[in-house]
């Protein structure tokens, strides 16, 4: 038996895709341009991913404008001024605001996944975004004539059809992004929003049977953009009970970054559902130091000590570049990452003797 190890999502986009990205956004260049260097970039993504010896791969979040907002890009009915998310070295990012209704995504996870699936000779993971982030796009003052429940059971809706795609279309895995957790301790130290966070995130997984539900993840981390967070200095004590309540199989936590990482293993430990598997981070997609072999190893050995191995599994803390305009990690320091990752996860499954 191996210890499986996934990516979590966004690779750093290929100077060739941002320029046509930004070309495009000028309009000097068509969409069956943009089209085909996202394309480039998806193929080359996965080839390097395989070529790393990834039993599973992502397309890299190569076409999305980021991990968040891909539903809602030419979303009519947005204005700029929503909530703000701001970073431990004072930079920003700010959400849209909705302005009329309904809610609709503009494309969903199954498009991304089927050109995933045309170039991958393994299994394909999709990255989603979670329900409970988008909630953050409705206003505290309200919708004229589209009242807050209304917008929920929307993005109810429109979430669930997101996950199903590509599990239907045959997905290893969809693993749904919710880095906003953390964040509304940071926002809500009672706990009030993260208890409605994850109310809304099961409504949508209760519409899954138990054995899609094992084919679901949920990813948490403190964010990564520009080599920066927006919560790591949110004790994690406080969030992952919480997140266990969440009806996945698979979960997928940040750790290589954090200061204490025996503390954060014996939390999960003691709150881990007994029919979920936890993938440990153990790569820092933020750090420009390229983790050993070794290292990882190291990390993987130490999880092993708290946790069950059979229930365990090891992953990159966040994606490289969650938004497309962030390159300060390059794509070599990536896949330099998912390699060691991949090495060190092997090295630690020989030495528990579970590969002969």
């Amino acid at each position: 038996m191996a210890i499986p190890t996934e990516q979590i999502g966004s690779i750093p986009r290929p100077p060739e895709l941002l320029a046509a990205m930004t070309a495009h956004a000028a309009g000097e260049v068509g969409d069956a341009d943009l089209a085909a260097a996202r394309d480039a970039a998806v193929r080359d993504t996965i080839q390097r991913l395989e070529a790393t010896g990834s039993p599973v791969v992502t397309d890299g979040e190569q076409s999305k404008p980021s991990f968040a907002t891909y539903p809602i890009a030419g979303l009519p009915g947005l204005a700029p001024e929503g909530v703000v998310i701001p970073f431990a070295d004072g930079h920003q990012r700010q959400l849209p605001v909705l302005t009329e209704g309904p809610f609709r995504y503009q494309v969903h996870a199954a498009t991304f996944y089927a050109v995933a699936a045309e170039h991958a000779r393994v299994p394909v993971k999709q990255a989603v975004i979670a329900p409970s982030a988008l909630s953050l796009l409705y206003p505290p003052d309200g919708v004229p004539g589209y009242p807050r429940e209304a917008f929920l059971s929307d993005l109810v809706n429109e979430a669930e059809a997101d996950i199903r795609g590509p599990l239907d279309a045959g997905a290893h895995a969809v693993q749904l992004d919710f880095t906003e957790g953390r964040l509304s301790l940071k926002l809500d130290p009672s706990g009030g929003v993260l208890d409605d966070f994850v109310a809304l995130n099961n409504r949508v997984l209760e519409r899954f049977g138990a054995a899609e539900r094992a084919r679901i993840g949920v990813h948490t981390c403190p964010g990564g953009d520009q080599d920066s967070t927006h919560s790591l200095d949110v004790d994690y004590a406080g969030l992952l009970p919480k997140l266990f309540q969440l009806k996945a199989g698979n979960f997928y936590v940040q750790l290589a970054s954090e200061d204490d990482p025996e503390k954060v293993l014996a939390v999960i430990a003691e709150h881990l559902p007994a029919d979920a598997r936890v993938f440990i981070g153990v790569t820092d997609p933020i750090d420009p130091r390229v983790e050993t072999p070794e290292q990882v190893r190291d990390r993987v050995l130490a999880a092993a000590r708290h946790l069950p191995v059979d229930r365990l599994g090891t992953c990159d803390d966040c994606g490289f570049s969650p938004f497309a305009d962030d390159t300060s990690t390059s794509r070599e320091i990536a896949f330099a990452k998912i390699a060691a990752r991949v090495q060190g996860t092997a090295l630690a499954a020989r030495e528990l003797g579970l590969t002969g």
